[in-house]
């Protein structure tokens, strides 16, 4: 049987791991209990815990058993990792609410059946009845500060300020991996890169209390050639909740990945078979169009369902080949058509506020119904609206559909 490890490798997922060739060996066997965490501090999974996933439905298939957990608990600090600033605290009843919504995304990458089937855990079960003084004793002690302060998720916070209570994170996602091994024979965890000290700790910490098969992997983020996080959108993240962000949204945004990105997102974002890939991104002209036209369809697919990505699809082809119905475009409902440009801009979403709003007419960024709006003061009148409908738009790739 092959092993899954080498489809992580060939798809490209694989960025660290702390015991490479004892790793490979356990992927080798029948059932091993994995876990990958996602801290709730939204309703909804961006883009930034899609590749967890996929690697999680990967693992699946091999017949691995995945421990899905929803970080309740850590989440009432928040993960400093990546950040300048502190996280917003949020309360026992959103963190509650944020967990339920996600548990109904999660339920499309894995299924919950069968003897590997997953199951979620939710971290506030067991961190929030510690008590302090046993914990620090217990787990703390076997932590050096030194060592911590010299991971990468604290180093970029110490200029700014690290808190006590943001540095305890790191400890407790630790005694995570430990609670989960102790529990259920889970042996491995994994994340993105970015949580690799994190994930040493926990390594270490089960293997400090006298265990030698405890592991970690990271996988690689997704990034633009520029080095940034894959996922941000005119409106900040891109959602996997079609409330937050438009199945058409969502399309679009894969639709137009730049070209040297493609092979990368298509290998770790679909299932696709590699020759398919393989042949899809074999081109470096204009064919590469084509090629992002599949990848967009297989990934609004895979989040949405069949049935959206066709009317994703057929939307896009309605506004840049012509072709088809607009009706799945995203729309915003005017309640009279007596409305400024900047005021248009804004209910769209395209800016926030009336300076950015300008900015972007004065830079020529802003169309109505393909003509280029100059005036600032521009007003829509009936004229604009011969169909019913008017279109605007940003640049060449973000089209609103401003309704009567």
């Amino acid at each position: 049987m092959e092993n899954v490890f080498d489809i992580l490798e060939e798809r490209g997922y694989i960025e660290q791991l702390t015991h490479p060739k004892e790793i490979k060996e356990l992927f080798s066997k029948e059932s091993v209990p994995f876990y990958i965490g996602i801290d709730p501090t939204a309703d909804s999974l961006h883009v930034g815990h899609f590749v967890s996933l996929m690697v999680a439905s990967h693992l699946q298939k091999y017949g691995h058993k995945p421990i899905i957990l929803v970080g309740g608990g850590t989440a009432t600090i928040g993960d400093p990792s990546g950040k300048t600033d502190m996280r917003k605290m949020l309360s026992r009843e959103e963190l509650d609410y944020n967990v339920e919504c996600i548990k109904k995304q999660i339920e499309k990458f894995v299924s919950f059946e069968g003897e590997n089937g997953a199951i979620i855990v939710n971290n506030a079960d067991w961190l929030l009845d510690l008590k302090f003084v046993d914990f620090v004793r217990e787990i703390g002690s076997l932590f050096s500060v030194n060592k911590m302060l010299s991971a990468e998720c604290y180093k970029q916070r110490l200029e700014t300020g690290l808190t006590f209570f943001e540095m305890s994170y790191m400890l407790m996602q630790s005694y995570d991996f430990l609670y989960l091994y102790n529990k259920y024979g889970c042996k491995l965890q994994m994340g993105g890169n970015d949580q690799w000290s994190n994930i040493i700790g926990g390594v270490e910490l089960i293997r400090k209390i006298g265990k030698d098969d405890s592991f970690g992997l990271t996988f690689k983020l997704l990034t633009t050639k520029e080095g940034k996080k894959m996922g941000k959108t005119e409106k900040g993240a891109l959602w996997l909740d079609s409330a937050k962000t438009s199945p058409y949204e969502f399309y679009q945004y894969w639709r137009n990945v730049e070209d040297s990105s493609v092979e990368t997102v298509f290998k770790m974002l679909t299932f696709l078979p590699m020759e398919t890939i393989k042949e899809l991104t074999s081109y470096q002209d204009e064919r590469i169009n084509e090629a992002k036209k599949i990848l967009a369809f297989e990934i609004t697919k895979l989040v949405h369902g069949e049935e959206e990505a066709t009317k994703a699809e057929a939307a896009s082809n309605a506004l840049f080949n012509g072709e088809g119905s607009l009706e799945n475009m995203p729309t915003v409902k005017l309640e009279n058509m007596d409305i400024s440009i900047l005021d248009a801009i804004i209910l769209s979403g395209i800016a926030p506020s009336k300076g950015q709003a300008r900015t972007l007419v004065t830079q020529n960024a802003i169309s109505l119904n393909n003509n280029k709006i100059t005036d600032v003061n521009y007003t829509l009148s009936e004229k604009d609206f011969s169909d019913g409908y008017a279109i605007l738009k940003k640049g060449k790739k973000v089209f609103y559909k401003l309704e009567l």
